[in-house]
Formats: C-alpha cells, sequence, structure tokens
C-alpha cells in the first residue's frame, strides 16, 4: 500500500470514528453526553455574543487592508522566497491572508479552485494550508479581546510560527502526496 493510499484510508475513517468514539468515552466516564453538549452550546451562544465588537472590528481591518492593495504588496515582497521552496505564487495569498481571515482566505481557495481545479497541486495546497493554520490576529483580537486580555506576550509569534509551521507542513505533504 502506498503512502498516499495509506492517507487516504486513515482521513476516510478517522472522522466517522471520532463520532463514534467521544460520545462513547463520555459514557464510560459516566457523563451525561447530551446535558453536557446542551450547556457547552449554551456556553458558546454566551461567548459569541461577547465577542461580536471584537470580530466586528477585525472583520473591518482586514477588509481595509486587502481594499488598499496592502495585500498584494505584501505577497510580491514575499514571492521570491516562496519560488525558492516551491510554493507555487497563486498559493501565497492564501497563506498569507489565512493568519488574518479565515473567509477572506476560503473566499481565495475558493477562487484557486475555480481557476485552477480542486484536484491541481496549487488547488490541493491551498485547501490543505486552510486547514493546517490557524486564524492567529483574529483569534488574538477577539478572544484575546473578550476576555480582557490587553497584552499578548509571546501570542503573535508563537502563533505565526506555527502558522509558518502549518504552511511548511502542508507543502511537504502535498509534495509528498500529490
Amino acid at each position: 500500500m502506498t503512502f498516499a493510499a495509506l492517507a487516504n484510508a486513515i482521513s476516510t475513517a478517522l472522522v466517522p470514528l471520532l463520532l463514534l468514539l467521544i460520545p462513547l468515552a463520555g459514557l464510560l466516564r459516566k457523563v451525561r453526553v447530551y446535558d453536557a453538549f446542551v450547556e457547552g452550546a449554551k456556553e458558546g451562544f454566551n461567548v459569541a455574543v461577547r465577542i461580536i465588537p471584537f470580530l466586528v472590528a477585525m472583520l473591518v481591518a482586514i477588509g481595509m487592508f486587502r481594499a488598499s492593495g496592502a495585500m498584494a504588496l505584501l505577497a510580491r515582497a514575499v514571492e521570491p522566497a516562496t519560488r525558492l521552496v516551491g510554493m507555487p505564487a497563486e498559493a501565497l495569498p492564501a497563506a498569507l491572508l489565512r493568519p488574518l481571515s479565515g473567509s477572506g482566505t476560503l473566499a481565495l481557495v475558493s477562487e484557486v479552485m475555480r481557476t485552477n481545479g480542486p484536484d491541481s497541486f496549487v488547488g490541493r495546497l491551498v485547501s490543505t494550508i486552510y486547514g493546517s493554520t490557524e486564524t492567529t490576529f483574529y483569534v488574538l483580537a477577539v478572544y484575546f479581546g473578550a476576555v480582557g486580555i490587553r497584552g499578548t506576550r509571546h501570542a503573535v509569534a508563537a502563533g505565526l510560527l506555527g502558522d509558518l509551521a502549518g504552511i511548511a507542513a502542508a507543502l511537504l505533504v502535498c509534495r509528498l502526496l500529490f
């Protein structure tokens, strides 16, 4: 069995397995699974209400960043380095926008899919980058703001380092599998 076939088999079985194992683990620990789920949903709603002002501010800032052309300038500045590691230029905007906005990145990923096709190398790469990285600045602005944390200390550097590792891993995995 090839590495790609093994990875495909594991990924096909993983989600149904998790959907079975998580409630089973709760039942074995005598947790009232449904009640815990409903309580978590209530807390999630309260969190959503608290973060809305921070979310609106972040979305406006991202819109201004993209509309001003700063995203395109940043992509052009970083492009020579990405060519050295074998990253297609079409994937660069998605990699740069991902720490800022999930929905903005999803729009870029959708555009790459329409242009190049979902089974193209760049289509698979941007999809893998999307799933392997986090919206670092969004998380810091919204969640840290919602709980009143003003000093982020090393959170920005750690988050961006994690994003860089996710991009590198996505590129490596896509080169190995596709």
